[in-house]
């Protein structure tokens, strides 16, 4: 299975495609309804209350064997701790090795963001970014088995 923290996710279609290749089901989790595919494979999984909300759902539901779609840090820690694979939106994985680090990130750029020194978020997604996340997601499927 693998699911995507979908409220703000740039890379959704390029999963339904990845899974579509291997007849993976995708669970899109989010906050409020959205589109998805007609697609027997793919379901919506509404989680009413705070973005929060969505995140507990997932950490809950994710486990060994599964793919976590996520640019949440935070997110990305919990269910790697539950054995799932987590895949961020620019193709980056997060790994057990990694995520220290990659927590520490988060907290520096959070202090320097409010002590104003960083304004701004993250580029755009381009293609490269795109192109990158697909072929990392087409591995972690091959890798776990679903190919």
């Amino acid at each position: 299975m693998i699911y995507i923290d979908a409220d703000a996710c740039p890379v959704k279609e390029e999963t339904y495609k990845v899974a579509d290749r291997y007849s993976v089901d995708v669970c899109v989790v989010a906050n409020s309804w959205m589109r998805t595919p007609h697609n027997e494979r793919v379901t919506l999984q509404v989680v009413p209350g705070d973005f929060d909300a969505v995140d507990d759902w997932i950490a809950d539901h994710a486990g060994s064997g599964d793919i976590v779609v996520t640019a949440d840090i935070p997110l990305a820690a919990r269910c790697i701790e539950s054995g799932a694979r987590v895949l961020g939106t620019r193709g980056k994985e997060f790994t057990e090795a990694g995520i220290g680090d990659a927590l520490a990130m988060r907290a520096l750029k959070d202090h320097l963001r409010q002590a104003g020194e960083i304004t701004g978020g993250p580029p755009p997604m381009d293609k490269r970014s795109r192109s990158r996340f697909l072929s990392k997601l087409d591995e972690i499927v091959n890798a776990i088995g679903h190919a």
